[in-house]
């Protein structure tokens, strides 16, 4: 009986990523973003309704705004 292999080939850029340098970067690259985003969270919520009104920030925004903090828009 013949066995068929279906795992398909990791491209450059994948292959990369998984070695030395660019793993630990993209590693410490997610850690600083998601530490932006908590930090960020916090501080937000540390504010009054008042404060958070003169931002122009809801309760309700508070995550997203953090999000697009530490992600970008496109999160």
């Amino acid at each position: 009986m013949a066995l068929a292999s279906t795992n398909a080939p990791l491209n450059a850029a994948a292959a990369g990523k998984l070695q030395g340098k660019g793993f630990f970067a993209a590693l410490r690259d997610g850690f600083v973003r998601y530490r932006v985003f908590t930090r960020t969270r916090r501080e937000l919520n540390e504010l009054s309704s008042r404060e958070l009104a003169d931002l122009g920030i809801s309760r309700s925004g508070i995550t997203r705004v953090a999000l697009e903090a530490a992600y970008g828009k496109d999160v």
